[in-house]
């Protein structure tokens, strides 16, 4: 019997039977983009601040400065300083102060500020556009009680922040599978242009990406800013955030799509019309028509259908790579070390990854609702799909040196050790993913009749009723009958072939990694960076010595019993290789006096193993100790360690840094 095409209610049934399957299919993309892909997080990091956190002050400073491990956008509301009565004491007047590669931003203080604990917060847009923001406290004079309190809420946290990571995820899976299931078509399987599911597949990927775009474009007014979902409407707001590198790059990213569309028509149009199989509609039957039409094909066609070929390859891959940099320019690889590097590197491993994972989706959708693809279409993505994992391992491993940046980040931050637990989930889920590749060359290496016989050889009873039946509704039930049947016998005999049972075992196990995969990756882009983070550590850890300045610290310390918190001050000056007096203040919570039954200093220049030097100040008040022909003979970073007794049992040591010289 001739072959006939499936009826409407056939393809729908049988579309609602593989939905679970190509559920989990774009779960383990989704998954496995991010794993492959770099870090986009690369929040900058507040390194430095004048005043320090909890330092305290003899007089009020002119201005308040804050320095950060990368550029920042920042106005006159970004930084705020707020007195014990929590009213504003800045002028509201932002004062870029950066240098170089110094980035730092200030604000000028109203002058007579009395004494007292004062609150700095500030909030930033960091150049990879995530925001970031913070908040500390110095003291004029001596700490006080302050009506305050630091916020909990941080930028980029709440509803909003989590919607707009969705639309982000979305936006990269959809890049994924529009640019992979594309290049498949191109490279890989041309016929493939005029399959139904194949274009249904690249349609809504570029309509996911679309829409998440849009999405994104509208939250990233609340999500820098308020956190609130009202903003979105906010006109003001979005023409203040078309202003932007983000709202730009976003901008462009819609162009750059309506571009894609029409890339899209011309593939499926005047191409896939090349491709159409006579007498079918591309969706089953033998594959052999193909072959004869390309047999009977004149010298003028090929050579048109070579054009339009290379005229859809090179026009892809410019919107593609365009697509590509609407990321790489407005994110992480635009700001850091080697920024030039770093961009065309990250274009390049979007596209390799979009061309692996986003080919591999289309390769599973071909294989489960386009029965008989072509065994050399099978050898052509492995071939290309190897590529992409090579550009992939190499770009990949430019960008974690870059991220993480020394052996002590990648184990010795959170950062770090997430990074090292998402390698191996790559690990695990390429291996599976090699496995997988062995059951769909096996699978599409079967014999053509197993998979056309279902519909190729029809019996009787499920014959389609004719047009012409005088009862619309018995032939409708009918029809719907036998393709419920039809579906069962595919089903029957799609789980007795072991080739396809193999198959489905191993995309399930890829989807499983993918989640933990998602979970941790979902961690690791809210995480700070390794180079950020160390740097961030250094920030209130070190103090350096001006000169012609006493170098002043204020440790806090906790000795766990009673009355066992407060903080002590110290004042080494005048701060310098040599002779130096040292003062050291003991106080409580609240800013008093406290005075300790014991209290010791130490000096350690850890770098030239000198120390510690042991210092005993004397008691020279109330909670006050002095000592004086302190010793420092090398210029350095110091570390200095306070011993400090609340009792007769509850002691504890607090350290700082110095930086002499």
């Amino acid at each position: 019997m001739t072959a006939t095409a499936p009826p409407p209610s056939t393809a729908r049934v049988r579309a609602t039977a593989l939905l679970p399957r190509l559920t989990l299919v774009l779960a383990a993309l989704l998954a496995a983009f991010f794993a492959a892909a770099a870090p986009a997080s690369a929040h900058a990091a507040l390194t430095a601040s004048d005043p320090s956190d909890g330092a305290v002050v003899a007089t009020a400073p002119a201005q308040i400065t804050l320095s950060f491990s990368e550029g920042v956008a920042m106005n006159g509301d970004s930084i705020r300083v707020l007195d014990p009565q929590g009213k504003r004491v800045d002028t509201g007047e932002l004062r870029d102060l950066c240098s170089g590669s110094i980035i730092r931003y200030g604000t000028t203080l109203r002058p007579g500020q009395p004494d007292g604990t004062y609150t700095v917060a500030w909030q930033a847009i960091s150049a990879d556009s995530h925001p970031v923001s913070g908040a500390f406290t110095f003291s004029i004079g001596a700490p006080s009680e302050t009506a305050v309190s630091l916020p909990s809420r941080t930028a980029g946290d709440g509803p909003v922040a989590v919607a707009y990571g969705i639309a982000r995820y979305v936006a990269y899976a959809g890049f994924a599978v529009l640019v992979g299931a594309a290049a498949f078509i191109l490279l890989c399987w041309r016929r493939g242009a005029a399959q139904r599911p194949m274009q249904k597949l690249v349609v809504r990927a570029w309509v996911a990406l679309t829409v998440a775009t849009l999405v994104m474009l509208l939250l990233r007014n609340p999500y820098t800013g308020s956190g609130n979902f009202a903003d979105a409407f906010d006109l003001a707001g979005l023409k203040a955030v078309l202003e932007t590198k983000s709202g730009a790059s976003l901008v462009s990213r819609l162009l750059l799509l309506g571009a894609a569309a029409l890339f899209i028509t011309v593939l499926f149009g005047s191409y896939a019309r090349r491709h159409t199989s006579d007498g079918s509609d591309g969706s089953g039957g033998s594959d052999t028509s193909g072959a004869s039409n390309a047999s009977e094909a004149s010298e003028e066609d090929a050579k048109g259908e070579s054009d339009l070929v290379f005229g859809l390859g090179i026009g892809g891959t410019v919107v593609a790579a365009g697509i590509a940099a609407t990321w790489a320019l407005s994110e992480h690889a635009s700001t850091g070390i080697q920024p030039a590097l770093a961009m065309p590197v990250d274009i390049l491993h979007l596209l390799a990854v979009a061309v692996w994972l986003g080919g591999l989706t289309a390769l599973l959708v071909a294989l489960h609702k386009v029965p008989g693809i072509e065994r050399t279409a099978i050898r052509r993505f492995s071939t290309v799909a190897f590529t992409s994992v090579v550009v992939l391992a190499c770009t990949g491993t430019y960008q974690a040196w870059r991220q993480v940046g020394s052996w002590s980040a990648l184990t010795g931050t959170d950062y770090g050790r997430l990074l090292l637990l998402k390698i191996g989930l790559v690990a695990v889920i390429v291996a599976i993913a090699y496995t997988s590749r062995k059951w769909t060359s096996r699978l599409a290496g079967a014999d053509v009749s197993r998979e056309t016989s279902p519909v190729a050889v029809t019996p009787a009873t499920d014959a389609v009723p004719d047009a012409g039946t005088s009862d619309p509704r018995r032939a409708a039930q009918l029809a719907r009958q036998s393709a419920a049947r039809r579906t069962a016998r595919e089903k029957q005999a799609r789980d007795a072939d072991p080739d396809r049972a193999g198959l489905r075992r191993s995309v399930l196990a890829e989807a499983g990694v993918a989640v933990v995969l998602l979970a941790v990756t979902t961690i690791l882009t809210s995480t700070e960076p390794g180079r950020a983070a160390e740097l961030e550590a250094g920030r209130g850890s070190t103090a350096t010595a001006v000169p012609d300045r006493a170098v002043k610290v204020t440790l806090p310390f906790d000795t766990g019993g009673q009355n066992g918190k407060g903080s002590v001050r110290l004042q080494l000056d005048p701060g310098r290789v040599g002779a130096n007096t040292l003062h050291v203040w003991a106080e409580t919570p609240d800013g008093k006096p406290l005075d300790l039954p014991e209290l010791k200093v130490s000096f350690t220049l850890e770098a030239k193993e000198i120390g510690p030097l042991p210092v005993l100040p004397e008691r020279a008040a109330p909670g006050h100790w002095t000592a004086s022909g302190v010793q420092l003979p090398l210029t350095g970073d110091w570390r200095i360690d306070v011993t400090v007794r609340t009792s007769d049992i509850d002691q504890t040591t607090v350290q700082k840094n110095v930086k002499i010289g």
